[in-house]
C-alpha cells in the first residue's frame, strides 16, 4: 500500500512542480511582453510631449510678434492722429 501512494505522491509532485515551470515561463514571457509595451508606450508619450512643447515654443514666437504687430499699429495710430490733429488744425485756422 506505501509503494502505490508514495508512486503516486512523487508522480502528482513531478506534475505540479513542471506545471509550475510552465507557468512561471508563461508568467515571465507575459511579464516581457507587458515591459515591451510600456516602453513602446514611454516612447510614444514622449514623442508627443516632444510635439506640445515644439507647439508650446510656436506659439510663444508668435504671440511675440503679435505683440510687436500691435506696438507698431499703436505706435503708426498715434502717428497718424497726431497728424491729423494737426492737418484739422490748420483748415481750421485757414477757415477763420
Amino acid at each position: 500500500m506505501k509503494n502505490p501512494i508514495i508512486t503516486l505522491l512523487v508522480i502528482l509532485m513531478v506534475g505540479l512542480l513542471t506545471s509550475c515551470g510552465e507557468m512561471s515561463k508563461r508568467v515571465e514571457e507575459k511579464l516581457n511582453e507587458l515591459n515591451d509595451k510600456a516602453g513602446q508606450l514611454d516612447s510614444l508619450v514622449t514623442k508627443e510631449v516632444d510635439k506640445v512643447l515644439v507647439l508650446d515654443s510656436l506659439i510663444n514666437m508668435e504671440s511675440k510678434k503679435v505683440k510687436e504687430l500691435d506696438s507698431l499699429v499703436r505706435k503708426s495710430t498715434s502717428k497718424i492722429d497726431s497728424i491729423a490733429n494737426e492737418k484739422i488744425k490748420s483748415l481750421k485756422k485757414l477757415m477763420e
